[in-house]
């Protein structure tokens, strides 16, 4: 099948035309100002952007965790992505202690296969490194999965220490891989948590007030300093901290390959969701936690100035009646995470271009180009080029959206963002070629979605 698509003005990280694209099956085979080559279906993009496909590199789907599992699968979860402009993820699979990286890679392989509507890949968590494991990295980035995500937080479940972080950055040095890491000092949070408990301080506002700024700060400074020992780049994953930032931006000023990712909810959410009345501050409950209102304003200046790469949603979501509520008395066992795959191009061009704080070139670049280049999809994905897969938006500017959780599709009961109007909406998702959004209706297909090998540094 061969698709046109005419009259739109095409952004990419570095261009903004008025242009067609022309596709063959699944691939991007022509550009032009004029097109006019037959075609199966001519798409008229008139008054509307025209975007390389979302890639959001951190979700987590199906994912167990507090004794519950995250509520979106990998049909749900990339059907919703879908509708939110999102053409591919990045996803994590966990390889529990005592098992090997290539178990936890085919588990979540098994999750994928014949449900993902969408490409997707994987980052490896990696809770047990011996010298076996350490040859499986080497394999695993060989088969396409190149990155990996090691934990400073959450001790006795993921955290590791610095030896074990250090040994894993040594072994990326080699092989050319990646490592994501989750920066928060999970030691101090974990006195914090104990002494207010112990103080009778059990609302979901304490899971904030445990994690401080600086524990996040800390941690990403020890990051940084390792992967600066072992001569690797490193990406820390939802940076929520304007200290953390901080960190992040000297880094980078010395010229050491230090990346960094936020989120829409740092961007748009703040600590006084908190302090909504009863049990609703759980709604929020994820590490990091949401930061004074302040700390936006210096995040937007991250995403302004390259000190932050990329916007990924680290959706994670808990239903509030069946799964949040395991924590009512008892903050620390709140399942951590909240939803955002679907909202996650809407809000950061309404909150982001519409007000100036960031370009068009630049909105394209933070939530797809960058994560494709770092995470070795570009220019496969990430772009919209001659050879590149034919994932593509035709984004409608104007469009205006109400997001609730009665009207997105992701598998929760509530949205963070209840009742936000938001300008700008994904009108036709494009997938290798297939429209699979077209007028608020799916026509995608649960299994279409392929695992994609992604490229190693090296």
């Amino acid at each position: 099948m061969s698709l046109l698509i005419k009259h739109g003005t095409v952004v990419t990280a570095t261009d903004l035309y008025q242009g067609d694209v022309f596709i063959e099956r699944d691939t991007i085979t022509a550009l032009g100002t004029a097109l006019a080559m037959p075609a199966d279906r001519v798409i008229d993009a008139t008054g509307r952007y025209v975007i390389p496909g979302g890639i959001d590199c951190h979700t987590h789907l199906d994912m167990p965790f507090g004794g519950t599992t995250s509520a979106d699968d990998f049909e749900s979860g990339t059907v919703a992505a879908a509708f939110g402009g999102t053409t591919s993820i990045v996803d994590f699979a966990i390889q529990y202690k005592g098992q090997t990286l290539h178990h936890a890679w085919e588990t979540w392989m098994k999750k994928a296969e014949g449900k993902a509507a969408i490409d997707y890949g994987f980052h490896m968590i990696i809770t047990d490194l011996d010298a076996a494991v350490e040859d499986e990295m080497d394999a695993l980035v060989r088969q396409g999965v190149t990155s990996f995500k090691l934990f400073m937080a959450y001790p006795g479940v993921f955290m590791q220490d610095d030896a074990t972080i250090f040994r894993a950055m040594l072994r990326t040095g080699g092989n050319g891989g990646t490592i994501c890491m989750h920066a928060e000092n999970g030691g101090v949070i974990d006195v914090l948590v104990k002494r207010a408990l112990a103080e009778g301080k059990t609302a979901p506002k304490y899971h904030a007030l445990t994690r401080p700024a600086r524990a996040e700060a800390e941690a990403t400074h020890r990051a940084i300093a390792l992967a600066e020992m072992a001569d690797v780049p490193v990406y820390i994953v939802h940076l929520s901290a304007a200290e953390a930032l901080e960190m992040v931006t000297e880094a980078r000023d010395r010229g050491l390959p230090a990346y960094a990712e936020t989120c829409p909810q740092y961007l748009f959410l703040s600590y006084d969701n908190y302090e909504e009345p009863g049990f609703e501050g759980a709604k929020y409950v994820m590490s990091p936690p949401l930061r004074p209102r302040a700390t936006q304003d210096r995040l937007w200046r991250g995403l302004a100035s390259n000190d932050l790469q990329a916007i990924s949603t680290d959706h994670c979501p808990f239903c509030m009646k069946e799964q949040k509520t395991l924590g009512r008395d008892d903050f620390s066992k709140i399942p951590n995470g909240a939803p955002g795959i679907e909202t996650r191009m809407s809000l950061v061009y309404d909150g982001g271009v519409r007000t100036g704080r960031i370009s068009l070139n630049r909105w394209v670049e933070l939530t797809s180009t960058s994560p494709a280049k770092i995470f070795g999809l570009f220019p496969r994905k990430g772009t919209i080029a001659p050879g590149s897969d034919a994932d593509i938006v035709i984004f409608n500017p104007d469009a205006k959206t109400t997001l609730s959780a009665a009207t997105l599709h992701m598998k929760v009961d509530y949205n963070p963002y209840e009742g936000r109007e938001v300008t700008g909406v994904s009108e036709t998702v494009i997938s290798r070629g297939q429209v699979i959004v077209e007028n608020g209706v799916f026509t995608g297909r649960a299994g279409a979605g392929e695992f994609v090998k992604r490229q190693s540094r090296s």
